[in-house]
């Protein structure tokens, strides 16, 4: 499979977003497992934090969504999912789940790189072929920004409904083949 980029940008029930918003997440199967790449705008979003209040060491993160993120979720058969999330600030979460919302496995560790440059952040990981589901896929991917009234979700793939669910997996495309925007 090609290196593919899914562009996300729409907000989570479709409409158009901004372009300072918009964000690429790219997939490339490799013999490891699958590569993914994230290329985002820095909102400047405060990191997580501890219960205590400091500022929560980088690394395997619960809780990441409700900061400044980008999250890839692989569907595969039997409603067997993977979700990936990835912070600016060096956080991760990886999750892999059977049904809508049931945890199999929370906080795997994950193999993956940061850097910021001219207002916005990259990251690079790797899903191990042993967290993926089996194929075909369907995905979909998310970017999430901003505090309180300010919050801002979007998505490659829109997931309609009367607020944002990112677990609407009705909803998850097939991956493509090539350049996609959903």
């Amino acid at each position: 499979m090609p290196a593919i980029p899914l562009r996300i940008t729409r907000t989570w029930d479709g409409a158009a977003a901004p372009a300072d918003e918009h964000v690429t997440v790219t997939v490339t199967d490799s013999p490891d497992g699958l590569r993914v790449a994230v290329d985002a705008p820095a909102h400047g979003d405060p990191p997580p934090c501890t219960p205590e209040g400091g500022p929560a060491p980088v690394g395997a993160t619960w809780a990441l969504w409700d900061h400044e993120v980008v999250e890839l979720f692989v569907l595969g058969a039997d409603d067997r999912y993977t979700e990936l999330e990835l912070g600016p600030h060096g956080h991760h979460l990886l999750l892999r789940l059977h049904g809508r919302r049931n945890l199999v496995d929370r906080l795997l560790p994950v193999d993956a790189t940061w850097r910021t440059a001219g207002g916005r952040w990259q990251a690079e990981a790797v899903l191990p072929a042993g967290v993926l589901p089996p194929r075909p896929w369907r995905v979909n991917a998310y970017a999430i920004h901003g505090t309180g009234a300010a919050r801002r979700y979007l998505a490659w793939a829109p997931v309609p409904g009367p607020q944002p669910d990112f677990h609407r997996l009705e909803h998850f495309l097939p991956l493509p083949t090539g350049e996609a925007e959903a």
